[in-house]
């Protein structure tokens, strides 16, 4: 059964499944994705414990040859519920043997959603309870609903500076890059972007996009400890996904072990790791 909070300003619905935030809603406005699978099933999964793709969809830990599919196991797991408050709820997703066998680690991942005004915030919280270090990745990808025509809308970054989009091939980060055409640091949306995939931005200064409706701010969506984002929508879909991560798909040349990929964390033994990002709503 899905779980509601709401502060009288804001309703969110969450599905236990995946912990995932289906609805987003102030005045009886929607500002989640509906989910329809003619362009994209889903809503706003959690990527753990892995960000993107895999090359050949494994990596090496220890000797040892695991399988592990895009953006990892955790939004196809249920979670708990351990604790509810009216605008606030925390779900957990704890190692099993499911996720043992492709991730040989005990983890608890919580997953805490608040609403505070106009503003739902997402904390994600590992825990790494294994006896050795525990590398991870972890991404939001929340989809926002963009009703009318698509190219009425834009995103403001934060600073004004020059972004470097990488391009993916074949699910894997490739060599090619390209400088995004920003004027004042703001991006206009088409659909022409994505026509290759997402837009992969490894590094940038910028931890908060502003999607801009016309003239007027639509969403703000901050995330202070997140150092790589991704952009991605369907051509025709009427949403974007701003997902901050922890992580991106390897490469083509990776050596597949777990320890050495690119943007991966250590988190030592009975370690926490905390992130989080902010979504207002205007």
């Amino acid at each position: 059964m899905d779980i509601q909070i709401s502060n009288g300003t804001l309703t969110a619905t969450i599905n236990p499944k995946g912990a995932e935030l289906n609805s987003l809603k102030k005045d009886n406005t929607e500002y989640i994705w509906e989910g329809n699978p003619e362009f994209w099933g889903k809503h706003s999964p959690v990527l753990f414990p892995i960000v993107g793709t895999l090359k050949n969809n494994s990596y090496l830990y220890n000797g040892t040859e695991y399988t592990l599919s895009r953006h990892g196991f955790a939004r196809d797991n249920i979670f708990t519920v351990k604790e509810q408050q009216q605008n606030r709820v925390v779900f957990s997703l704890v190692a099993n043997d499911s996720t043992r066998a492709v991730y040989p680690f005990d983890f608890e991942l919580e997953l805490i959603y608040t609403l505070d005004g106009d503003t739902l915030s997402l904390e994600y919280i590992v825990t790494n309870k294994s006896d050795n270090d525990m590398p991870f990745s972890i991404g939001a990808h929340p989809a926002f609903a963009l009703p009318g025509n698509f190219e009425d809308y834009s995103l403001q970054f934060e600073k004004d500076e020059q972004i470097e989009s990488v391009q993916l091939e074949d699910d894997l980060i490739s060599d090619k890059t390209e400088l995004l055409d920003l004027e004042h640091g703001n991006l206009p949306l088409t659909y022409k972007l994505f026509e290759n995939d997402a837009l992969i931005i490894k590094s940038a200064q910028s931890r908060e996009i502003t999607i801009k409706k016309g003239t007027s701010d639509y969403i703000k969506v901050t995330y202070p400890a997140f150092p790589h984002l991704g952009l991605w929508t369907k051509v025709g879909a009427p949403f974007l996904c701003i997902e901050p991560w922890q992580g991106y798909s390897d490469s083509n040349n990776a050596s597949g072990n777990l320890l050495e990929k690119e943007g991966i964390v250590i988190l030592k033994t009975q370690s926490k790791f905390t992130a989080g990002f902010k979504a207002k709503i205007f």
